[in-house]
C-alpha cells in the first residue's frame, strides 16, 4: 500500500447506476475513490494517478475489456491490487482471469460485505509476500464437503420428484459422502492400478436402497448429476485457489470415477427390480 492517508481505489464500470452506488460504498468505508466509465478513462486515470486497488467490470464496451484495464494496471502500479466484477461467471473467465492474475473475482451484483473483506485482505498483504493459489482438486474438495453437499440437497429439494418423497436429509444425501471419498481417493493416486473397488461398492450400496425407497431409474440417475453439478459450480466458485496444472486431468477422474459409481448404481438398481 502507499503512504497516502487513503487508500485509492479505481473503479470501471459502464453503468451510471453501478458507478455511483459503489463509488458512494467506496467512499463511505473510507477509500479515495474515482470511477472511470470506459476504458479510454480508466487508462487516463491509470497513468495520472498512482493507485491501491482496481475494481473493474469485466465487460466495458467490449466483452473481457476489464482485462486490458489489468493488463494496464499491472504494468504502470504493480503492487495494486486487482479485482474484476462479471455478470456472467463462466469457466473461460475465471481461466483468464488466473492468467492476467487478477487477484480476485466476484460475480455482479457484487456482495458489498464479501468485497470489501477481499479488498481489505488483499490491500493488507504485502505484494510480494501474497502466496500461490496452488490447493490441488483433492484438497479442494475435501475441505469444501459440506458445501457441496448443501448445494446437492438445494437441488434435490427443488426437484418435484425428490421432494415428493418421504425422505430425511441424510437419507436423501446416502451417497454423497461415499462418493465423495472415492473421488478423493482417486485424485490422490491412492490407487494406482485403476478405480477402486470401493467406488463399485458404494455404486450397489445406492442403487439398492434407492429402489427400496421408491426411486425411478431417471431420478437415480439425477441423484449422481446433480451431486456432479454441485461439485462443478463449487470448483468454478474457487477457481482462483485451485492449481490449474493439474485441474484438468483431475476434473476428468472426477467424471471416470462418477460414471463407474452411476454403472454400479444402475446395475444394482436393475438386480434389486428383478428380485
Amino acid at each position: 500500500m502507499s503512504n497516502r492517508s487513503r487508500t485509492r481505489i479505481l473503479f470501471v464500470d459502464d453503468e451510471p447506476s453501478i458507478r455511483a452506488t459503489m463509488g458512494a460504498i467506496l467512499e463511505r468505508e473510507g477509500f479515495d475513490v474515482t470511477t472511470a466509465s470506459t476504458v479510454a478513462e480508466a487508462l487516463r486515470a491509470i497513468n495520472i494517478h498512482p493507485y491501491d486497488a482496481l475494481v473493474s467490470d469485466l465487460n466495458i464496451g467490449e466483452p473481457g475489456d476489464g482485462f486490458t484495464i489489468v493488463s494496464a494496471m499491472r504494468r504502470t502500479h504493480p503492487n495494486c491490487v486487482n479485482f474484476i466484477l462479471t455478470g456472467y461467471p463462466a469457466f473461460e473467465s475465471a481461466l483468464q482471469a488466473i492468467r492476467n492474475q487478477v487477484d480476485d473475482y466476484l460475480v455482479k451484483p457484487a456482495d458489498i460485505t464479501e468485497l470489501m473483506t477481499s479488498l481489505k485482505s488483499k490491500l493488507s498483504t504485502p505484494r510480494g509476500s501474497r502466496p500461490l493459489m496452488t490447493q490441488r482438486l483433492a484438497e479442494f474438495l475435501q475441505e469444501n464437503r459440506d458445501q457441496i453437499a448443501s448445494r446437492t440437497l438445494i437441488s434435490m429439494k427443488a426437484d418435484s420428484r425428490m421432494a415428493a418423497l418421504p425422505l430425511s436429509e441424510a437419507q436423501r444425501l446416502l451417497h454423497v459422502s461415499g462418493l465423495l471419498n472415492g473421488i478423493i481417493a482417486q485424485l490422490e493416486g491412492r490407487t494406482p492400478n485403476g478405480l477402486d473397488g470401493s467406488i463399485s461398492t458404494e455404486g450397489s450400496r445406492h442403487g439398492q436402497i434407492r429402489r427400496q425407497q421408491h426411486y425411478s431409474e431417471e431420478m437415480l440417475v439425477d441423484d449422481v448429476r446433480l451431486l456432479d453439478a454441485a461439485i462443478y459450480d463449487t470448483v468454478q466458485d474457487g477457481l482462483l485457489r485451485l492449481e490449474l496444472s493439474s485441474l484438468i486431468p483431475g476434473l476428468k477422474q472426477v467424471n471416470l470415477t462418477m460414471s463407474a459409481h452411476l454403472k454400479a448404481a444402475l446395475l444394482a438398481f436393475h438386480r434389486a427390480a428383478a428380485a
